[in-house]
């Protein structure tokens, strides 16, 4: 039995060893930490300087990346038991063991992946890194999703478990005619499983119970992660209970999420929601996808912009803003209009960041 604290162990290499190298890692009691090797030279020196020195709980098994909505990366830590606390649902979730394995887009550095990796090698079902891995199961975003969808890869996947970020109805129901189980859920990289959806709304994870306490949703679960490395985060705790600031409600037993309290958009004197904003304007014909944003503006302050993803040849500026028009409210319809593919994480998620500071960089597409 190693007798010292753990170390984080960073590295990034070539897909096909990295389960190799979590698994060395661990068997040395250490923590790995995946790295990307698309992250600019710098974000690797942040993180590697970070947590060289770090003083590492003795529980630690596991450590992730996020960049939560600021951009900047934070390193988490998180117990073993943490995650292994919910291997036992999702092995349900995804149905009778997957025989040819669970396919994984989102590279290794993304939680959602190296949540697997470890499943895989706590026994579960096999991870499957390759970007043309044939499974008959898959885990991963939206965005994966919908590129599994366009591909010739997914006539043999029986269930897709989707997190990440919001899902799309119409993407659900694309998968679902191809005779794929879509379960759906919401979750964070500090809390992992929160609630769960197969297609009926999102609903508490088993093991999992949650309370919304002045617009603020609160969790109570062993999945919880230990904290941050040399850093503060969204992640709060009260005794038992902890949250990262997501708004919520309840209805009829249902959870519906309203974007993190920090990214509201103050304007007019109004409080906007993008994520809000967002799950209407996705309900446009034409719209891919969209990102809502709060764009400074000298002596006026914080204004509403989208970032559109536009169907080829859908839509246009004055068809967009009519439609907004319809279907939001004055202080929520978005002032500025911005197009062209959106930038995204490693995981496949919108970079908020990116897309914000491209807007005011003057770098992004405006739709005049």
């Amino acid at each position: 039995m190693k007798a010292s604290r753990p170390r984080i162990v960073p590295f990034w290499g070539p897909v096909e060893q990295t389960i190799d190298r979590v698994r060395g890692i661990r068997a040395t009691g250490d923590v790995p930490l995946v790295g990307d090797p698309r992250w600019p030279d710098e974000q690797w020196d942040a993180i590697t300087a970070l947590v060289a020195d770090a003083a590492v709980p003795a529980s630690a098994a596991w450590a992730t990346t996020t960049s939560g909505t600021s951009g900047a990366p934070r390193v988490l830590l998180r117990t073993h038991e943490s995650w292994r606390a919910s291997f036992a649902t999702v092995a349900a979730l995804l149905g009778s063991p997957p025989a040819a394995g669970v396919v994984l887009p989102a590279p290794p550095a993304s939680s959602l992946t190296l949540f697997s990796i470890a499943h895989s090698l706590a026994g579960g079902p096999r991870a499957l890194l390759a970007r043309d891995a044939i499974g008959d199961a898959f885990h991963g975003t939206p965005q994966g999703l919908q590129e599994l969808l366009e591909s010739d890869r997914s006539a043999g996947v029986r269930t897709a478990l989707i997190g990440g970020s919001d899902l799309d109805a119409r993407v659900r129901a694309q998968a679902q005619e191809r005779g794929i189980r879509v379960i759906s859920y919401y979750g964070a990289a500090e809390l992992s499983f929160v609630a769960v959806d197969d297609g009926s709304g999102l609903r508490p994870f088993p093991g999992a119970s949650y309370e919304v306490r002045g617009g603020e949703l609160w969790v109570r679960s062993p999945f919880v992660a230990l904290g941050y490395v040399g850093s503060e985060g969204p992640l709060r705790r009260d005794g038992e209970w902890a949250t990262v600031g997501d708004l919520a409600r309840i209805d009829d037993g249902v959870l519906r999420l309203r974007g993190r309290a920090d990214g509201a958009i103050i304007t007019a004197s109004a409080t906007v929601i993008p994520e809000e904003v967002e799950a209407a304007l996705r309900r446009m014909p034409g719209v891919a996808d969209v990102v809502v944003f709060g764009l400074p503006v000298p002596r006026v302050g914080m204004i509403v912009a989208a970032h559109v993803q536009i169907d080829a040849g859908a839509t246009d500026a004055a068809a967009l803003r009519a439609g907004a028009s319809r279907v939001l409210n004055r202080a929520s319809r978005p002032r500025f209009w911005f197009t062209g593919d959106l930038p995204r994480t490693s995981a496949g998620k919108p970079a908020r960041a990116e897309i914000v500071r491209r807007a005011l960089a003057g770098e992004a597409a405006r739709l005049v």
